[in-house]
């Protein structure tokens, strides 16, 4: 299918630099596509530099900021001794390994 060339808002050169960035070898049907695609994309863009912002105030993000803060409260109480219980050796309040570096 034919692609409708308007005025290209990136050269070719620009879609072949892009591609390398990103490590994409193109043939220059898909060079041909993603021109149109990535000139689309910025004729977008510059539709949305014709809206009136004036007083919108600026924000890093439009929804809630994240997870909500809890106290950290600690629940389980360390027992080593139930955590030691199915060990195979220990040694006090340790686990009981062979030693691999001699």
């Amino acid at each position: 299918m034919p692609l409708r060339m308007a005025e290209a808002k990136i050269s070719l050169d620009g879609v072949r630099h892009v591609a390398r960035l990103a490590r994409l070898a193109l043939d220059a049907q898909e060079e041909a596509k993603l021109q149109h695609d990535l000139s689309s994309i910025l004729e977008y863009v510059e539709k949305l530099t014709e809206l009136e912002l004036s007083g919108v105030e600026p924000t890093a993000q439009v929804g809630d900021a994240g997870t909500p803060m809890r106290d950290d409260v600690v629940t389980n109480e360390p027992a080593a001794d139930a955590v030691l219980a199915n060990a195979p050796a220990r040694e006090g309040f340790w686990f009981k390994v062979p030693k691999i570096i001699e």
